[in-house]
């Protein structure tokens, strides 16, 4: 495997990043918004070069090559076999939200998910006239599960459409067939289109964890999900706003495509040139990515479980930590931390207050610094 350099610092300061923009030159170390400090794998920045050169950055379409290699990587990786007309384009994951809960169901009817989520998809619904119903996980055994009893009785005749998220931002969990298929047998029961985020589906951590696309438990499964993916968090390239919905339903497929009909954007060239690069030349970057967030990974749950008030359960994906902060008895606990130089996420923008999210996607010197800063905030120091 090459040598890939995650641990030099890049001044990210003034280059109109959403995540350290934020704070401009105040001494507050970024760890909210999910998007990695790490440079984008090499053979993607040469693409991007090399289109850049180019010079003519006209209206774009999406090239047959990059349709075949996503359709060739959902095979190699999890035996999917997909057809080329089944991808829908999308210049990022959060319209995908928004178009599924529009798209099927009428104003009034209900769109469920579990919580903590993700805030796009607390907020989809209530954009849509849908009526938002959640559904709390719970804790057991050093993981988030899902109640599936508590879950079936917040199903009503008005719940249409399920918004689910796999791997889970921002618990961290990498579903087991078992649960899939539980879930999936409720959702057939009661007719439930199934809207899958699986867009943290390569950041897997833990070896002995397997990510499975939802739609592929079953030909059920595959006929009401419409699972979204993009290369954006696993090769560190979301602001080139290019993403991808899979619908092998064409009735699904076709009602997905009217509510974008004249409103959403074509994904720009440039994003189709990263996204090309990144699947078929960086999984090398990839791999040692991965082992570099699992040391990551394993500092952060260390260091927590040494940290007076907080807690947390083991990261089995992504490099998102969320961590339980209620023993502080402070209600907005990222702004506490905030004013001991360290933005974390706030849970209560999750829909669990009292929790806070941290994105270890960064350096490890710079980890142990914020790291350390909470642990003094957290003595009270």
């Amino acid at each position: 495997m090459k040598d890939f350099d995650f641990d030099t610092g890049i001044d990210r300061l003034h280059t109109a990043s959403l995540k350290w923009d934020r704070y401009d030159d105040r001494d507050i170390i970024p760890l909210w918004v999910a998007d990695m400090d790490f440079r984008s794998p090499p053979a993607v920045i040469r693409a991007l070069s090399r289109r850049v050169e180019h010079g003519v950055f006209g209206y774009g379409a999406a090239p047959k090559a990059v349709t075949e290699l996503v359709c060739e990587m959902l095979v190699r990786r999890y035996n999917w076999q997909v057809e080329p007309e089944h991808l829908v384009w999308l210049p990022g994951l959060v319209c995908g939200l928004n178009i599924a809960c529009r798209a099927f169901g009428v104003k009034g009817d209900e769109v469920m998910t579990l919580v903590p989520i993700y805030p796009p998809f607390l907020t989809a619904p209530k954009n849509s006239g849908r009526r938002l119903v959640t559904v709390p996980l719970q804790t057991e055994s050093n993981r988030w599960v899902i109640d599936f009893d508590v879950l079936e009785k917040s199903i009503t005749p008005s719940t249409r459409l399920l918004l689910f998220c796999s791997p889970h931002n921002p618990v961290g969990r990498v579903f087991s067939r078992q649960e899939l298929d539980k879930l999936l047998s409720l959702c057939e029961t009661h007719d439930i289109i199934i809207c899958s985020d699986e867009i943290h589906c390569d950041l897997v951590l833990d070896a002995d964890k397997k990510h499975i696309p939802t739609a592929t438990r079953s030909p059920e499964a595959a006929a009401r999900t419409i699972t979204l993916m993009a290369p954006s968090k696993t090769f560190n390239i979301p602001g080139l706003g290019c993403s991808f919905a899979i619908i092998g339903n064409s009735q699904l497929r076709n009602k997905f495509l009217q509510v974008m009909a004249g409103i959403v954007p074509e994904v720009n060239i440039l994003g189709f040139t990263a996204a090309e690069a990144a699947y078929r030349d960086s999984w090398d970057w990839h791999a040692a990515l991965l082992g570099y967030l699992t040391g990551n990974s394993r500092l952060v749950e260390k260091e927590i479980g040494f940290m007076a008030g907080l807690s947390m359960h083991h990261v089995e994906a992504t490099y998102l930590a969320w961590i339980d902060a209620r023993r502080l008895d402070n209600i907005f606990p990222a702004r506490f931390f905030e004013a001991f130089g360290v933005s974390l996420s706030e849970g209560s923008d999750f829909g669990l207050p009292g929790y806070v999210r941290l994105n270890f996607g960064c350096r490890r010197l710079l980890l142990r610094q914020a790291l350390q800063r909470m642990k003094q905030a957290a003595a009270g120091k």
